[in-house]
């Protein structure tokens, strides 16, 4: 995380802190949308038509909403559409590095920036506000499509059915309604919940955002038990939107972001709902626990002062789960 403001990049990782120590995340400011025609997409925003080629798109391995449009990317076939990029797991003066690691080359092959904040810049040159990935680019129109991964996996969902071929629909109108619910949970009490916890500067507000957190794992263990996915009988989007932090759960923000009541591991539902998702084709290629562990351990002095990464803890998601007892997949 970081912000431009006036022109100057300022190291940031509280984005904005509220005079109780609470972590407040800042909302993301480019909205466009690419849809199947070129129509607008649903915020109103100026659609972009979905074409081979056009698009490409800058990611983080170690940033769990980045982590989201590398999913879909994967799952709706669109790896030889939609070009990608993947910034250094090191954030650091400068924020996030156009760098391959651990080469540390230059990585940027549009324009040869060495950070993402060029980019924000070339979109919008008197551009303030955080810097972050995902961003989809447009190389038509030289500029940010979205740096909102929700937007994205959405994008990704359908715009490009026609071209692919690939009908999947993990956003299914029959139940939008209570998707939109879960995620909206899920995003306040874990997915950003771990991010209050862990940027908290008050013992209050930490200790606020722990038990919120705790609180929604516990409801998230009893309704695994009753249920393969969190909603309907299919992996939908609101899977993958928790997918993404806990996966990261027991090998970071257990110990770095002091979220230490339980591990993952001692959830029994969820434990093996994760290593199901996990080994669904083609997601197991979009983690990469060395990224994530430097990006968290090496990135956040404020929080890890030394940047000694831990060698630990040893993860197998590959071990076999018993989901199955379940309805099965929806065909």
């Amino acid at each position: 995380m970081g912000l431009l403001v006036e022109g100057k990049w300022v190291d940031q990782w509280y984005d904005t802190k509220s005079s109780e120590g609470k972590f407040v995340r800042e909302a993301s400011k480019f909205h466009s949308w690419v849809t199947a025609d070129g129509s607008a997409g649903p915020t109103g925003d100026a659609g972009l038509k979905a074409e081979k080629g056009r698009y490409h798109l800058y990611v983080s391995l170690a940033c769990p909403w980045a982590h989201r449009t590398l999913i879909f990317r994967a799952l709706k076939g669109l790896q030889d559409y939609i070009d990608v990029t993947v910034v250094s797991p090191d954030m650091l003066e400068n924020g996030w590095e156009l760098k391959s690691y651990p080469e540390r080359e230059n990585n940027e092959p549009l324009y040869g920036f060495e950070f993402m904040h060029q980019l924000y810049t070339k979109a919008k040159p008197d551009y303030t506000g955080r810097v972050t990935v995902p961003v989809l680019w447009d190389k038509k129109t030289e500029t940010i499509v979205s740096n909102e991964s929700a937007e994205i996996i959405r994008m990704f969902n359908s715009a490009f059915d026609e071209l692919t071929g690939d009908t999947q629909d993990f956003y299914p109108e029959a139940l939008q309604v209570e998707i939109d619910e879960v995620n909206a949970r899920v995003y306040d009490s874990i997915n950003n919940g771990v991010y209050r916890a862990g940027f908290a500067t008050t013992q209050a507000a930490y200790e606020e955002a722990y038990d919120e957190l705790f609180s929604a794992l516990d409801w998230l263990e009893a309704r695994l038990s009753k249920q393969r996915y969190l909603v309907g009988d299919q992996i939908t989007e609101a899977d993958w939107r928790l997918f993404t932090t806990l996966i990261r759960f027991d090998a970071v923000y257990y110990g770095h972001f002091k979220t230490n009541k339980q591990r993952l591991e001692d959830y029994p539902n969820i434990s093996n709902y994760v290593r199901e998702l996990f080994q669904v084709p083609g997601v197991k290629q979009t983690v990469d626990m060395e990224h994530i562990k430097r990006h968290y351990y090496y990135s956040h002095a404020t929080i890890n002062p030394t940047r000694v990464v831990p060698e630990g803890p040893q993860l197998n998601y590959d071990k076999p789960h018993d989901r199955e007892r379940f309805a099965k997949v929806a065909a």
